[in-house]
């Protein structure tokens, strides 16, 4: 972790945060499930209003005032997206509904090429997400899933990943960040070794876009996926990022208006990037909305926000530790998210009491049942941290599960 401290200011952040000021069960509200959601700032729902109220309407269709002013919106938030991932240019990004549509996309869209016995490669991490869609096209099709095992540590096993991507590989895909573990992939690494052996890399980049900055020239994936919603912005907008040579090569997901340049009765031409995947009426106000979300971002920057995570998951880890027979899953180097079981106690158990306390955390499998079966464990506590969570709120915690032990007599 960084020894750096941040410069960003938490108080000043969290009165951009209405729901912050909320109380759950009459205690203040502690929100620590940022792996599920983000929260919203005040700046990306006044964005969406103003859509509404001052913009709305339909995108690329008409010429009065009020469709250019949401197309130009709609466009502009493609050209930031692509600035903040440092992509070439806004053909290469296509916005979806989230994460999984744009995985799904991939499972649909770039595999038509591929023959009985091609494999396909994952790890025993991965979120439903990035595992069913892969798992389901190899039933279907005859090919091959294997799967990157994970160490002791909860790191991916580097004999494991040379073993797995072979010359019979075709396309790998791997979270950045595991949303359970918290580990932090070497994506750049397992790109280099994708390409030597002529496939396509893929991350899922769900836990790493809203948590560190992202290069995607620098790490040279192929495609890479993420989720507006996790990263302060609306839900129902996702996005896709591809090298414009695949893309263009790739055929559509979906079919109909917008995605079209030409149609004819006896044949279709589509049309340019990003807008041939771009089917139909589009989450035009959730674009908006995630266009000011990075604006937030930006203005803070994603070093920052960086550092202050390792700050908030450095302290929270040596917390946790102090608690007698609580066992964290995960390597010491992590993303901004812990995962912990009390002994003897089911994780549901846990977050029900730290509800009443006015503590939000997940519990459950987190879409990933696959690791759950490699943990030995039915299911995990989550905490998980992000620009607006403070040490307090940490401590929070810890006193909330020494209550939980006490209530069931540990």
């Amino acid at each position: 972790m960084s020894s750096n401290k941040t410069t960003l200011n938490t108080e000043q952040i969290r009165k951009d945060f209405p729901i912050l000021n909320r109380k759950i069960h009459g205690k203040q509200l502690v929100y620590l499930d940022n792996a599920a959601t983000s929260q919203k700032p005040r700046q990306v729902i006044e964005a969406i209003d103003d859509y509404y109220k001052n913009h709305n309407a339909n995108i690329h269709r008409s010429i009065h005032t009020l469709g250019e002013e949401a197309t130009e919106k709609y466009e502009e938030a493609h050209e930031k997206t692509a600035e903040f991932i440092n992509a070439d240019s806004y053909q290469n990004i296509i916005f979806t509904k989230n994460t999984t549509e744009s995985l799904n996309l991939l499972a649909y869209s770039l595999t038509s090429k591929l023959k009985k016995g091609d494999e396909i490669v994952i790890s025993q991490m991965e979120h439903h997400s990035n595992f069913v869609p892969w798992q389901q096209l190899a039933k279907q099709r005859d090919l091959k899933l294997k799967f990157i095992k994970i160490n002791e540590e909860g790191l991916l096993d580097a004999d494991s990943i040379n073993e797995n991507i072979t010359k019979k590989t075709k396309i790998v895909s791997v979270t950045h960040v595991s949303n359970v573990l918290g580990t932090i992939n070497p994506v750049k690494d397992i790109a280099k070794i994708t390409h030597e052996n002529n496939a396509l890399m893929i991350a899922d980049g769900a836990q790493s876009a809203p948590h560190m900055p992202i290069d995607v020239k620098n790490i040279d994936v192929d495609f890479y996926a993420f989720s507006g919603h996790k990263m302060l912005g609306p839900t129902g907008i996702g996005v896709l990022y591809g090298k414009r040579e695949l893309l263009e090569e790739m055929n559509p997901f979906l079919y109909g208006g917008e995605m079209i340049r030409e149609v004819k009765f006896d044949d279709t031409k589509f049309n340019d990037l990003p807008w041939k995947f771009e089917a139909g009426t589009m989450n035009i106000a959730e674009g908006i909305g995630l266009s000011a979300a990075i604006d937030y971002l930006n203005n803070i920057g994603m070093e920052q926000i960086q550092k202050r995570d390792n700050e908030l998951i450095d302290y929270a880890v040596k917390r946790l530790k102090e608690i007698k027979d609580l066992t964290i899953y995960g390597p010491e180097e992590r993303g901004a998210v812990v995962s912990f079981n009390l002994k003897s106690i089911h994780a549901h158990d846990v977050s029900q009491i730290l509800d009443s306390e006015g503590i939000a955390i997940r519990a459950g499998h987190h879409c990933c049942m696959p690791l759950m079966s490699v943990l030995k464990v039915p299911a995990t506590a989550r905490a998980s941290f992000y620009l607006y969570n403070t040490e307090k709120e940490i401590d929070k915690l810890i006193s909330a599960l020494h209550k939980v032990k006490k209530m069931f007599g540990d």
